[in-house]
């Protein structure tokens, strides 16, 4: 199987539930969410800190071309471990980095608890509140970005 490590931490239904709360939080904001989950480095990616790594992937997922600058993505590494809430310009000039911290407590939680699907749907659901304060959804406002997993 292609994504065995994936699957070990995530089945299709959580995708499906991580995905329709993407949709969920997306219809109280502006703001664009998106979960990546990547099941180790790549070679040449193995020495980059994990906060280079998302904003490699926000950039190669085009985030940064939202209307008003208002992606935010939540990035992990399975076989690392490891996570890291990236959140674009517009967003960082109203919501302080430690927000991002305290979220990512929350989800850690989660994690630590083996509730892994949990931890990502704390996660979107937090963020999306958050965003839901700062940057209310718009009357014109679309769905810039797709509200899928990517891995």
């Amino acid at each position: 199987m292609k994504h065995s490590l994936l699957h070990k931490f995530l089945n299709d239904d959580d995708m499906l539930r991580i995905s329709n709360k993407i949709g969920d939080m997306e219809k109280l904001t502006s703001g664009e969410i998106r979960v990546s989950v990547k099941e180790k480095r790549t070679l040449f990616n193995r020495n980059k800190p994990i906060n280079e790594l998302a904003k490699q992937e926000f950039f190669r997922l085009k985030m940064a071309n939202t209307r008003d600058r208002t992606g935010i993505l939540i990035f992990l590494i399975l076989r690392d471990r490891q996570f890291y809430i990236l959140a674009d310009s517009g967003i960082n000039e109203k919501a302080d980095e430690d927000t991002w911290h305290k979220v990512k407590d929350e989800m850690q939680e989660k994690f630590r608890s083996g509730s892994f699907a949990d931890g990502i749907l704390t996660g979107i659901e937090r963020v999306g509140s958050i965003l839901s304060v700062h940057f209310p959804r718009k009357d014109d406002d679309t769905n810039e970005l797709p509200n899928d997993v990517v891995f």
